[in-house]
């Protein structure tokens, strides 16, 4: 009995303090790392990181901080760890390998909330899609469609590609082609055209919109009309001057003509 009493003195004797090392190290360097991330946060929160990336790169430091904490006290406890980070090295690099367009996307979602190539509420063209960007997520990028269909696009082949982005100057120019008549008065068709214009609230007057003759085509005389508006009006005023220009010209006797073919039969 007094030979097992003296091997557990013993044994507390040799491993006892590194046991006690080892949660020391533990405690201390779990607490360390959870304020080293949340003064990393408070940085970036200062700077106006997004918020979404700010919670992301906080909880990825808490993590690597607490796999090292974690190395060291096994480390205090005698426990070969060489091995140990061969192998979380081995299978980081196969989870990598079998993650790499995720990790593709997540470098690209991290590259637009930097950079901010875009922002919620713009409508953008990227990625083969159009529509209202309505997330940033860490992997996708969520838009709403014109008819609210909702469309997910992984963030890598939203950096991969051109983006249009059709809210980011303010304002947008509205393109339209109106044809008249050769028989018509040119100059008249173009004072009506510009008074449906001038009536209009929504048309800026700076940049001044553009009336003018641009084809003489097979069955008309077409006119290029190019008014600006604020990004928000652009549809409304797109059909709506495509409806008022055709009413102001039926109205000032100006025909708008179409394509017509004439049969002659001959006996």
């Amino acid at each position: 009995m007094e030979d097992v009493v003296t091997k557990i003195y013993e044994y507390l004797a040799t491993y006892g303090l590194q046991v006690l090392a080892a949660i020391v190290i533990f405690v201390v360097g779990r607490w360390l790392a959870k304020v080293i991330s949340n003064i990393l946060g408070k940085v970036m929160t200062k700077a106006k990181v997004d918020k979404m990336l700010v919670n992301f790169l906080q909880h990825l430091c808490y993590v690597a901080l607490l796999a090292f904490v974690i190395i060291a006290a096994l480390a205090r406890l005698g426990i070969q760890t060489a091995s140990f980070i061969a192998v979380i090295g081995a299978a980081g690099l196969a989870v990598g390998l079998a993650l790499q367009g995720s990790l593709s996307n997540f470098a690209s979602g991290v590259l637009m909330l930097i950079f901010k190539p875009f922002k919620i509420g713009d409508f953008v063209e990227a990625g083969g899609a159009k529509g209202t960007v309505k997330e940033i997520q860490i992997f996708n990028t969520v838009l709403a469609s014109p008819d609210n269909v909702k469309i997910i696009i992984p963030n890598s082949q939203v950096t991969g590609g051109n983006i249009l982005n059709y809210s980011a100057n303010g304002t947008r120019r509205v393109d339209l082609v109106i044809g008249v008549s050769y028989e018509d008065d040119l100059k008249k068709a173009q004072r009506v055209i510009e008074d449906v214009l001038a009536a209009d609230g929504r048309v800026l007057n700076d940049p001044a919109s553009t009336v003018a003759v641009s084809e003489l085509a097979d069955s008309s005389v077409n006119f290029v009309v190019r008014p600006w508006v604020s990004g928000a009006d652009y549809w409304g005023v797109y059909f709506d001057m495509t409806e008022k220009i055709k009413l102001a010209l039926d109205k000032n006797g100006i025909s708008i003509p179409y394509p017509q073919r004439d049969v002659h039969m001959k006996k």
